[in-house]
């Protein structure tokens, strides 16, 4: 085990700067007080640094070889400091620079803990991380706002992006995925902010949300049957919800020998077919030019060949993109969408439809979305912080100037919470047979006509 590995899930933290943070308030951890670890870290540190010098500047290709130079040279260093250290305090120094060198700093342990699902930062001081869904503030923090500044820009930095005062807002991600947002002054008043939703690099897969209570298994089934049948799909809910965790699962139905085009902000989904082409948004560079919008890729994605279409999320005028190639033969379609119910969820695609800049009436627009929209996965985070399923509404036609909408599974909240606020409920059937059977079993899939007996198949 490398000497990285070692670092304890909490961590002494350097002492603040001369100036105390403009918020400190009497709950933040007695620790800020002393550390007597900091200044030799802070000296072993700048050591190390002038030791590696022009070799911090590597090919990200030889990635092994920098991080044992850096770890091999790091020993050297620590053997010449003459500071008395216990065997703990040496390790948690030198897996203190290690982090700071090869990683990301004090979050660099939150980042290593399975645990962790999201990483805040509220300026240099105040660090949060949500753990089952629920939040709380972690004893680390960063030296200063430059520190805090600079993880961020390495972060960026790998995919060719940048943050400061013209462009103070960006998307990244980091090398597993996660995803990555942070803000910086001056439109972040308090410190720069940085918020990691992390991915676990073993991605859940449908069993896992069975075993979890976010489905059950007669909705997977049925949600199978979606898929491999053709079915135009939006997962809806809100943010932190589990959208991209659903939309991966479903696109594990997808069988293996279709062409897939995964379309992104920045690139989260992990599909396990072999024929995927991932494509990634860009935003524009310092002369304000160069810029690739989602809308450019749904474009350009009609252009090669795809069986299916994965966009990410629609948030703009991709949705009329999206809505066109669903109804002119690149259905089996899946995206996401911000939207708190399934029938919120078609107004917010018709308000992204007008964003395209097309004046269009509005019942053209519900009819686009009710002939491309065939079926709303509504997911939301519940009070006891767990992701559920709450609806799978089928979108059953147009009477009038409507869209019609039939439920076909539920969340039963009537099942109330256990002692400890968790929700006892589940998904259950409506009774209700879709429409769309008849669709999928054109090409070969059938549902079994159990699925939808009432009150629900919850095994």
């Amino acid at each position: 085990m490398n000497l990285a590995d070692r670092i304890a899930q909490r961590r002494p933290a350097d002492p603040p700067p001369a100036e105390a943070p403009a918020r400190q308030t009497a709950s933040e951890p007695a620790r800020r007080a002393t550390d007597p670890l900091a200044p030799i870290r802070r000296r072993v540190h700048a050591e190390l640094m002038g030791v590696l010098g022009s070799q911090l500047h590597h090919d990200p290709a030889e990635e092994d070889e920098f991080e044992e130079r850096v770890r091999t040279a790091l020993s050297e260093v620590l053997a010449r400091e003459e500071a008395p250290l216990t065997a703990a305090d040496r390790a948690k120094v030198a897996a203190d620079v290690a982090d700071e060198v090869l990683g990301h700093g004090p979050i660099e342990p939150l980042l290593r803990d399975p645990e962790v699902s999201e990483i805040m930062v509220n300026g240099p001081r105040r660090i949060f991380v949500e753990r089952k869904g629920k939040l709380t503030m972690v004893d680390a923090e960063f030296v200063d706002e430059n520190h805090l500044r600079r993880v961020i820009d390495k972060i960026v930095s790998r995919i060719g992006r940048r943050v400061d005062e013209a462009s103070p807002m960006v998307d990244a991600r980091l090398p597993d995925g996660s995803r990555v947002n942070a803000v910086v002054p001056p439109i972040a008043l308090d410190g720069s902010s940085l918020t990691i939703r992390k991915f676990s690099e073993d991605p859940l897969t449908v069993e896992d949300l069975i075993t979890f209570g976010t489905l059950t298994r007669a909705t997977a089934d049925l949600l199978d049957a979606c898929v491999r049948g053709r079915l135009n799909i939006v997962v809806s809910g809100g943010t932190g919800s589990g959208k991209t965790t659903t939309l991966n699962v479903l696109s594990r139905f997808i069988p293996s020998d279709e062409r897939i085009v995964t379309i992104e902000d920045a690139a989260e989904l992990q599909l396990g077919q072999d024929h995927v082409l991932r494509l990634e948004s860009r935003p524009a560079n310092a002369e304000g030019r160069g810029a690739i919008t989602i809308r450019d890729l749904v474009r350009n994605s009609l252009r090669m060949r795809p069986d299916r279409i994965v966009v990410g999320e629609v948030r703009d005028g991709a949705a009329l993109d999206m809505l066109q190639a669903m109804n002119t033969g690149h259905d089996g379609s899946l995206t996401t969408a911000h939207a708190n119910t399934p029938r919120d969820c078609l107004a917010r695609l018709e308000t992204m439809v007008l964003m395209a800049g097309m004046d269009l009436p509005v019942r053209a627009i519900r009819e686009q979305v009710a002939s491309a929209v065939d079926l709303i996965i509504q997911v939301a985070r519940l009070k006891d912080g767990s992701r559920k399923i709450t609806h799978v509404t089928e979108v059953a036609g147009m009477e009038g100037d409507i869209v019609t909408l039939q439920d076909l599974f539920v969340f039963d909240y009537k099942a109330g919470q256990d002692a400890l606020g968790r929700f006892q409920g589940t998904l259950v059937s409506t009774g209700l047979r879709p429409r769309f059977l008849e669709k999928i079993g054109d090409v070969g899939v059938t549902v079994p006509s159990e699925v939808f007996s009432f009150p629900g198949d919850v095994r």
